[in-house]
């Protein structure tokens, strides 16, 4: 079946159980967002605890409120789970920010994530969707080439259907926003740092404390580009001496509000370019 054939598809939970089991015991890539949710929920039903692990990456990429809400996660759902700490930040292509990035992010992630599924017999599965082949994901290609498994890509999710169908199971995440490594807050070509990272992870926390979801800081040394969803603009705008306060309090200078509004990977390069 063609990529296009496929996309005409709204996924199907019975595909998706279907390719869990032909890929035999799974490590699934979780960071608690709606995709690797799903991923590893639906895996652990078909394969059961014995033979499928969720594992979370926990580096300075990772807000701590993401770490939480996979340990909170896998409790609640009865997941077995583990850590493992990965550190992209000592790769030198990671730390300079080119376009790439994302592949030598990925590649450390793979690299952590291989010894166990070597010690669990099992392959290694990320929680990508087809809506995801089509944006710059350079990461993709590094987990490919390590071998891993992209099962909801196999029965013919999109970012729609992950959702839908995380909503029918009565997963809490169905409607979660994504949230991408703080990294993707950093212009290409700005260095990626410890300093930085924390100091997004602050601004981000501080809104989400004031009742913000969709959101994104982006970082350009002293200031602080905020996106948000479009219906979040006026209150934002209401509550601006708040929202100041809270970046700034992050360790940001000046504050600006992006009246585009949200756009996922709108640091990425334009296509062709």
């Amino acid at each position: 079946m063609s990529q296009a054939e496929v996309r005409d598809d709204t996924g199907d939970l019975d595909r998706l159980q279907a390719a869990i089991a032909a890929t035999g015991p799974m490590v699934v890539a979780f960071s608690g967002g709606v995709d690797s949710g799903l991923l590893a929920w639906v895996a652990h039903r078909v394969l059961g605890p014995g033979r499928c692990v969720a594992v979370t990456a926990v580096s300075a990429s990772l807000a701590p409120s993401e770490r939480d809400d996979c340990r909170r996660l896998a409790h609640a759902w009865g997941l077995r789970w583990l850590e493992v700490h990965s550190d992209e930040g000592s790769r030198p292509e990671y730390v300079a920010n080119g376009p790439d990035r994302c592949y030598h992010c990925k590649s450390e992630l793979m690299d952590r994530l291989l010894p166990v599924a070597e010690a669990e017999a099992a392959a290694v599965a990320l929680g990508v969707n087809l809506d995801d082949l089509s944006d710059h994901r350079p990461g993709q290609r590094a987990a490919r080439e390590r071998g891993a498994v992209f099962p909801l890509v196999e029965a013919g999710f999109t970012k729609a259907a992950v959702r839908r169908a995380a909503r029918e199971l009565g997963l809490e995440v169905w409607d979660k926003p994504a949230a991408a490594c703080l990294a993707s807050r950093v212009p290409y070509g700005t260095e990626v740092t410890l300093g930085t990272l924390a100091r997004v992870a602050a601004a981000e926390e501080g809104l989400r404390r004031l009742g913000f979801r969709q959101l994104r800081v982006r970082h350009y040394g002293d200031l602080a580009r905020i996106e948000l969803g479009p219906d979040d603009i006026d209150r934002a705008v209401a509550a601006r001496l708040e929202v100041v306060e809270a970046v700034k309090g992050a360790g940001y200078r000046y504050v600006t509000l992006d009246l585009e509004g949200f756009r996922s990977g709108n640091l990425n390069p334009a296509p062709g370019g």
